[in-house]
């Protein structure tokens, strides 16, 4: 069973989680006020209202990433992420609500409603994980093959990679050779449209090594028309891990594939979130950004650069000079070849350490945002030096270069800091999952979860 919209795939388990703690919350507010001023009083929060305080708190908790499937904290991790969702949620629900027509709480009635919040929520969650079975909304999946590209589908291992499936097994193919756990593979007697009814299969992976010899085309035609979902592995990857797997991709399935729109109404909501976005983080960073240059001059003197510009490939290969605040020292590249940046670098300023794990460096981006040679949401933009140098030995790396680069971006929130030609391969398959399935919703959504990569300092060098 699975939920698609907006080019994401949203898992049935996660979309209950998430409508059972908007419910909690919702009905949370209303009854904490109703206690706080007796049940005598009768007493209670208007929907609107209540509708608002939630909002701002699931708002909060989705930047939290309580509703990733990327999240694998325990219980303990998970209680300090409800914990800052609910009191920024709340913060920003009182600042909204002080300013709505007929609200007259106080000040006790409202923090009795973010208490009764954070309880719900904490019971929720934990009797989810208790009482929820995810295996009732998983995919039942038969792979077929059981070869070099079928044993990629067995290296899923973890919680976090099978939240949507489980394999049933793996059917081998006559003259490939097996390269799974001989447990896992499976020998289908007869009808192979009778055995996957039998045993309540909703999807077929093709994952042979090669197409060309023995394909079941009867077999597995047969299949989609009894209803099973018969899925080529690349697209079943892309769906299952948010990213399209390098060693798998072809050109036909670009080609032929859906996704990597680029028609007039999505160029032109991007462009309007992007001044939208850029020009509020403007106003409310500016006091920061001020205070940034005022410490970037104290620690390295009157005379020292606040700014660093640099050159960067930009949409279509366009060469454009990102401005960031100097996060290193003025003789960084002193020989003038590029370097990569690496863990604990020593050119990084004292300044520019935390600079850089609060993410500050980056805000004078907000101004190539403004100009139009970023978007706040894509791939990161790279030095042309490094893109020819990666160009000649990744496949498809230029491709990422088909939509603006952005301030942050879906490779940002899946994967750290690249600081390699291996961790470039990695955030190209991230990258191009967002090419292919970038639209306003999804930019939305990373914008917001990039608030728990600059809380919890990830990636950051």
């Amino acid at each position: 069973m699975r939920v698609g919209l907006f080019g994401i795939t949203w898992h049935p388990a996660l979309l209950l989680l998430w409508v059972a703690e908007s419910v909690a919350v919702l009905f949370g507010s209303r009854l904490a006020i109703w206690l706080a001023s007796g049940p005598a009083s009768n007493q209670f929060v208007p929907w609107t209202q209540a509708a608002v305080f939630g909002g701002f708190i699931v708002i909060a908790m989705v930047a939290m990433g309580l509703f990733t499937r990327r999240m694998r904290d325990r219980m303990a991790g998970i209680l300090l992420r409800i914990t800052l969702s609910v009191l920024a949620g709340g913060v920003l629900a009182g600042l909204v609500l002080g300013f709505w027509p007929g609200f007259k709480f106080t000040l006790a009635e409202f923090a009795y409603s973010m208490i009764f919040a954070w309880l719900l929520l904490v019971l929720v969650r934990g009797m989810s994980q208790r009482l929820i079975d995810e295996d009732i909304f998983k995919r039942h999946v038969l792979v077929l093959g059981a070869g070099v590209n079928a044993a990629r589908l067995a290296r899923l291992r973890r919680r976090a990679d099978q939240r949507g499936f489980r394999l049933h097994g793996f059917l081998p193919v006559e003259g490939e050779k097996i390269e799974v756990s001989s447990d896992r593979v499976i020998d289908v007697r007869g009808s192979l449209r009778d055995y996957v009814k039998q045993q309540g299969i909703d999807e077929i992976v093709v994952a042979m090594d090669d197409r060309r010899r023995n394909f079941p085309l009867k077999a597995l035609l047969d299949c989609r028309l009894a209803g099973i979902l018969i899925s080529e592995q690349v697209t079943f990857l892309e769906r299952e891990t948010g990213k399209v797997h390098l060693e798998l991709l072809t050109p036909s399935w670009m080609i032929f594939g859906g996704g990597f729109r680029r028609d007039g109404m999505r160029v032109h909501s991007e462009r309007f979130f992007d001044l939208l976005a850029s020009l509020s983080l403007l106003a409310l960073a500016s006091p920061v950004m001020l205070l940034t240059a005022l410490a970037i001059k104290l620690e390295d003197g009157m005379r020292a650069p606040v700014f660093y510009r640099q050159n960067r490939v930009g949409f279509g290969g366009r060469i454009f000079p990102v401005i960031k605040f100097r996060s290193m020292r003025i003789d960084a590249e002193r020989d003038g070849k590029a370097q990569w940046a690496t863990t604990n670098d020593n050119r990084v300023t004292t300044l520019g350490k935390y600079l850089r794990k609060l993410r500050i460096d980056e805000l004078p981006q907000l101004l190539n945002v403004l100009r139009g040679e970023m978007s706040f949401v894509g791939p990161r933009p790279e030095r042309p030096e490094f893109v020819e140098q990666l160009a000649e030995t990744i496949p498809y790396y230029l491709e990422r270069h088909s939509v603006k680069p952005g301030i942050t971006g879906w490779a940002q929130l899946c994967y750290p800091y690249g600081a390699s030609e291996q961790d470039a391969v990695e955030k190209l398959q991230y990258d191009l999952f967002y090419v292919k399935n970038h639209d306003l919703v999804f930019d939305i959504l990373i914008l917001l979860q990039t608030v728990e990569v600059i809380l919890l300092g990830k990636g950051a060098r």
